[in-house]
């Protein structure tokens, strides 16, 4: 008994592997695209309030205490660098700090003049409204504490 295959037919359907797919999307595209459907469908106000509230403080409260640190271990490194050059170990080049700060600057406005939000999570906040205005308060009071 031989068994052969049957010829292709035009009406086929062409096999889509999922996990690859996904695989090439980038995880923002899932969570702010257009279908991705919004929190008030899922969810009630006090939850959505709740959970937004509850990450913005985890977040805010986060974000201080690395700010605090990286504002400490660059003033920490600043003064080090003074004590340094006031006595005597090291020579600064002024001037090239200077030039070399000010073609940074130039940089940064280059960079930050075209600096937009993406359509997709400007959606993602619209339809999420009581969801973001929750994180945002909580992002205050983790700045905060």
């Amino acid at each position: 008994f031989r068994h052969t295959s049957p010829p292709p037919r035009d009406d086929a359907f062409t096999v889509l592997e999922l996990s690859e797919y996904a695989k090439s999307r980038p995880w923002w595209r899932r969570v702010f695209a257009p279908g991705s459907g919004s929190s008030a469908e899922k969810y009630n106000v006090a939850t959505q309030l709740v959970i937004g509230g509850v990450t913005g403080w985890c977040t805010g409260f986060i974000f201080q205490k690395v700010g605090k640190l990286a504002a400490t271990a660059v003033g920490g490194g600043f003064f080090l660098l003074q004590i340094a050059n006031h006595t005597g170990y090291i020579k600064v080049d002024w001037k090239l700090v200077e030039r070399d700060v000010n073609k940074a600057k130039q940089q940064l406005k280059f960079h930050s003049s075209g600096n937009k939000m993406s359509p997709e999570v400007i959606i993602f906040l619209k339809k999420n409204v009581i969801l973001t205005g929750g994180f945002a308060g909580g992002f205050l009071l983790g700045m905060a504490s």
